[in-house]
């Protein structure tokens, strides 16, 4: 069986030195780089292609929900597995939607590391307990509200395809690329959204398009 090759993401050193470490002394596991950023790990896939990429949360440059969308759009059979100390339930969610399969915490054993990466590159979705307990309240919270949660009928069909793009962790450039508007007019439709449905932010925003099906 031919060895998973893996790529580190984490914006500290001895964290993304230590975690590669530990990793390449796991069967059946390599690991073929490291990147210090979202922006790195975006190229350093292009590059290299792993088969599963760790990677962290909040990084500078580009954080890595906006770079797993974008390395989901450019290699779809790469597997991103989220790997941070955050396990706050706006973090899981958004990095869910933009393709990452699973959501861990860095208190993770380095074998269950390795056990995860190999079940992640099968297809199969990795969760730490805390995190399944707070996706699973959050579904509860969302089958309660179904029965009387009102469609966004005041949104029009463009501004629905906006939510849309912007919940699956677009910016405003690669949404008027798409929609071959411009990314002034994304903008005022963004503005609009969050008026018109009384959100603060995207963030908000995205939990919205969620809660109502719309991804």
């Amino acid at each position: 069986m031919d060895s998973i090759r893996v790529l580190v993401v984490d914006d500290q050193r001895l964290v993304r030195e230590g975690i590669a470490s530990l990793l390449s002394i796991q069967e059946g596991i390599t690991v073929v780089g490291t990147a210090v950023d979202g922006q790195e790990a975006v190229e350093k896939a292009a590059k290299l292609l792993p088969d599963v990429i760790l990677m962290d949360v909040r990084m500078p440059m580009l954080d890595g929900i906006a770079a797993t969308a974008l390395i989901q759009r450019q290699l779809p059979d790469c597997r991103v597995l989220m790997l941070t100390t955050f396990d706050d339930e706006e973090y899981i969610i958004r990095s869910l939607q933009a393709g990452a399969m699973g959501y861990l915490l860095k208190d993770i054993p380095a074998n269950d590391l390795a056990q995860a990466i190999r079940l992640t590159h099968s297809g199969i979705y990795q969760l730490s307990s805390s995190v399944a307990g707070k996706l699973v309240g959050r579904l509860a919270t969302r089958a309660k509200a179904e029965s009387f949660s009102v469609p966004p009928e005041d949104l029009t069909d463009r501004e629905l395809a906006v939510l849309r793009l912007l919940a699956k962790g677009a910016t405003n450039r690669e949404i008027a690329e798409m929609l071959m508007v411009s990314e002034g007019t994304v903008k005022n439709h963004v503005s609009n959204i969050l008026g018109r449905l009384g959100l603060r932010d995207r963030v908000q925003a995205a939990i919205y398009a969620y809660d109502h099906g719309l991804v």
